[in-house]
């Protein structure tokens, strides 16, 4: 059933009630040419384009939880294509194009908003690497407009551009940059790769991985052995508990990232707006919330909640770029658990084990790279090559040394990045 007009006005006068389940539930079979693990934005993403670009049809998708319950539906929506260096450069410029078709491309309104994004700077040195940085997003091809205070004033006239210690001097402005439903990018993913043929199976925890002569051949899990010609593993913040299992050791630590939802309120904030001088980045959602977040709880942990300190420290800085939040009432906050990487940038590359593949190290940048991330991962899956706009993202980088790309400048420390 293709989304349209006509059916929203057809089955509204029926009274809704001839909808059909948007996926269906599918049982395990005892073997699949492929095997995701991990039924998140980039899982789902990574079999809809291993169906649609390579023909890969007996592809199972193991989630051990229900479809969307994990990081996906546990993120602050940014989408954007703002780095600055090759290899993150032109992949996020690749996941940002995706973006622009994929409502679409997946028959299902994912609310993509291209509200524009702005990075906020409050000193000489914070302008110049942003200047730095616009040019090398325009050398990619992709957009970035360096504003002074007078032409930040005019987008954003409420924030407190007078801070004693951190004047707001300009912002980077990324037009093309804004936010997405997280919950709907999942499920429509989740529909396009049903609708391919794909076997979505929730409550399917991954126990094991099954290796033989130095290749993995399938996985072992609640509801039974799967085998399989080749097993991707794209579970974010628990991809070291999951390739333990087959015996590697990944230079990955998991940390908690904190997010946060006030009460609904009209419409005030039209951006996406981040503080140079304090990490809060803050944008308004359909519903009215504000939603923000802000840095790591910096310690490695597995408990999707954060501690009091560092909601107070994010608070803190959302009062002081925007004073006018402070009478807000603030509705929930959660927890997501990012897959920290040392140099802060992915991974998608195949494991030293044959027949497995990893998708990790997403750091702060998982949810607006679940497109990218997908087609990417795909694309390795089927060719056992990588795409042209994941090439610098290798495993044997944090062995070597070379290609490390370190956005942040804070060294290889993964609870900095």
């Amino acid at each position: 059933m293709r989304y349209n007009a006509f059916q929203i006005l057809r089955h509204g006068l029926a009274g809704n009630r001839g909808w059909r389940p948007a996926w269906r539930k599918a049982e395990p079979q005892a073997a699949y040419d492929a095997v995701i693990v991990g039924g998140g934005g980039h899982g789902l993403s990574t079999a809809y384009y291993l169906a649609k670009r390579h023909g890969v049809r007996r592809v199972a998708v193991l989630e051990k939880g229900w479809i969307g319950s994990g990081n996906i539906g546990r993120n602050t929506t940014i989408v954007r294509a703002n780095y600055g260096l090759p290899g993150n450069s032109e992949f996020y410029s690749h996941s940002l194009k995706l973006w622009e078709g994929l409502e679409q491309e997946l028959n299902y309104n994912v609310m993509h908003s291209q509200r524009g994004l702005i990075n906020l700077f409050h000193s000489d040195g914070q302008r110049d690497a942003y200047a730095r940085r616009g040019n090398a997003i325009r050398n990619q091809g992709d957009d970035a407009i360096l504003l002074d205070t007078d032409g930040v004033r005019k987008i954003l006239p409420w924030l407190d551009f007078e801070q004693t210690r951190f004047p707001i001097y300009g912002g980077l402005y990324q037009p093309r940059g804004g936010t997405a439903r997280h919950d709907a990018v999942a499920w429509g993913y989740a529909r396009g790769a049903d609708r391919l043929g794909v076997d979505l199976i929730e409550n399917c925890e991954v126990t094991g991985i099954a290796v033989e002569a130095g290749r993995v051949t399938g996985v072992e899990t609640t509801r039974g052995a799967i085998r399989a010609g080749k097993v991707g593993l794209a579970v974010a913040g628990r991809s070291s508990q999951v390739a333990a299992l087959a015996g590697l050791k990944l230079p990955i630590e998991s940390h908690v990232l904190q997010a946060f939802v006030t009460e609904g309120l009209k419409p005030v904030i039209d951006h996406v707006v981040t503080y140079g001088m304090g990490h809060f980045y803050i944008s308004q959602s359909d519903k009215g919330g504000l939603v923000f977040g802000g840095d790591l709880d910096f310690y490695p942990s597995y408990a999707a909640r954060g501690n009091l300190p560092m909601a107070e420290h994010v608070l803190e800085a959302g009062v002081t770029l925007m004073p006018m939040i402070g009478k807000a009432r603030m509705l929930r906050s959660w927890g997501g658990i990012m897959d920290m990487s040392p140099d802060g940038s992915p991974v998608i590359d195949r494991a030293p084990l044959e027949g497995l593949y990893l998708n990790t190290g997403w750091c702060y940048g998982g949810f607006k790279a679940v497109p990218g991330s997908g087609d990417c991962f795909a694309h390795l899956l089927a060719t056992d090559a990588p795409h042209p706009a994941a090439a610098r993202l290798r495993l044997d980088r944090f062995d070597t040394g070379h290609g490390l790309m370190d956005e942040e400048g804070t060294g290889a420390q993964h609870n900095l990045h």
